[in-house]
């Protein structure tokens, strides 16, 4: 008798971390690294205050938009909408049942 194996079904699954999941998780680490790099630049030449208040708002607002991202799915799903006409061209398919000889 054969020996049966289980086998783990969670391997394509994607990698979740704090409930971001597969590429946004990579979005959020960009994210992180935007806003850390625009504080970072206003506190230098601008103000320290004012430096603080750009680096929240640039994580804050980067984290919300990729989790509105997240919930349109994993991939892009663009559905169009519409009638679409496809062109035959009849002059070209009587050729394929037609044999000439050199």
């Amino acid at each position: 008798m054969a020996r049966q194996f289980q086998v783990y079904k969670g391997l394509q699954r994607p990698l979740v971390y704090r409930g971001f999941k597969g590429k946004f998780i990579y979005w959020g680490v960009a994210s992180l690294l935007a806003g850390l790099v625009l504080g970072a630049l206003t506190m230098a030449l601008v103000n320290m205050w004012l430096g603080l208040i750009v680096l929240i708002a640039a994580v804050a607002g980067g984290l919300i938009f990729i989790a509105a991202k997240q919930k349109q799915g994993l991939h892009i799903k663009a559905r169009p909408t519409g009638i679409f006409i496809h062109q035959v061209n009849f002059k070209n398919l009587s050729r394929y049942g037609r044999k000439t000889s050199l």
